[in-house]
């Protein structure tokens, strides 16, 4: 009975008389701990909530919303653009079939007829189609002035074209033989050639002689195929040891309606697999 008094007692003593008791003072100071810290503390969230809203206020809401809605546009653009065009569909426009093989050389081609008479004609549709042995073709239109005299002589001169010349290879592409003199209108000079009767350009810096092995009637032009019997060279551009350097001659090329000059080397002839050289796509490969 004593000590269940004496328990009460203390119980009651603890919790209604005492300022010090353990329970007591977990009464008084953490429930007014915890109620000024719970306040405190959700004074301050508010607080910088107000903050936040204060700076969002401050721009008007706009810089805040301005970058919500840029930033997603923005990647989701960058990202739709680079997938789209390098790494997915790399789409493209497909046109009808025509030729887009440039830049192509442009030439002046010389010929000359059974009765001497001689012209010049401007032909981009040439190349080489064999070095052993050495041969080429251009294609020329029926129609043109100078086509009759090459399918009856079979023979021409396929005259190489600098900077200099650039005017008069436009010249003798625009304007017909039958009409004017084209050796006296673009200041050009007739000379002899070694294996063929139609002339060389002495303007040239390389001459190559030509002789017709066949004929093919391909469509709008037909196709001189032909054998390299001479090349003339202008000893201008032989250094000392004899060599023909080519490219200090300033050739031009025909590209897609336009006379181009041609650049300054990037590389040689096997250079990209040459011993200890780098390229700029990673460090040369090993022969196996």
């Amino acid at each position: 009975m004593k000590k269940d008094f004496i328990k009460k007692d203390f119980i009651k003593k603890d919790t209604a008389k005492s300022h010090y008791g353990t329970r007591d003072y977990a009464k008084k100071d953490d429930t007014k701990k915890a109620s000024v810290k719970k306040d405190f503390g959700k004074k301050e969230y508010d607080k910088k909530t107000y903050d936040k809203k204060t700076y969002t206020k401050k721009d008007g809401g706009k810089a805040d919303a301005a970058k919500k809605s840029e930033e997603p546009k923005k990647r989701d653009y960058g990202k739709r653009t680079f997938v789209k065009r390098d790494t997915e569909t790399k789409e493209r426009e497909v046109w009808n079939a025509g030729n887009m093989l440039y830049p192509a050389p442009v030439v002046l081609v010389s010929v000359a007829d059974a009765s001497g008479k001689t012209n010049i004609l401007t032909v981009a549709w040439t190349g080489t189609i064999c070095s052993d042995p050495a041969m080429l073709y251009i294609s020329v239109r029926p129609e043109r002035y100078s086509y009759q005299m090459i399918k009856e002589s079979k023979e021409f001169v396929v005259n190489l074209t600098t900077k200099d010349l650039a005017q008069a290879t436009d010249y003798c592409g625009v304007r017909s033989g039958k009409d004017v003199d084209k050796w006296k209108e673009a200041h050009l000079t007739a000379g002899k050639a070694q294996e063929v009767s139609a002339p060389i350009i002495m303007e040239s810096p390389v001459n190559i002689e030509c002789k017709v092995v066949e004929v093919k009637e391909l469509g709008s032009h037909h196709m001189f195929i032909a054998k390299v019997v001479a090349v003339d060279v202008d000893p201008t551009y032989l250094n000392s040891k004899g060599k023909l350097e080519l490219n200090r001659t300033e050739l031009i090329a025909y590209s897609h309606g336009e006379y181009l000059e041609t650049g300054k080397s990037i590389g040689t002839f096997g250079y990209s697999v040459k011993r200890g050289a780098a390229s700029k796509w990673g460090a040369t490969k090993k022969r196996r």
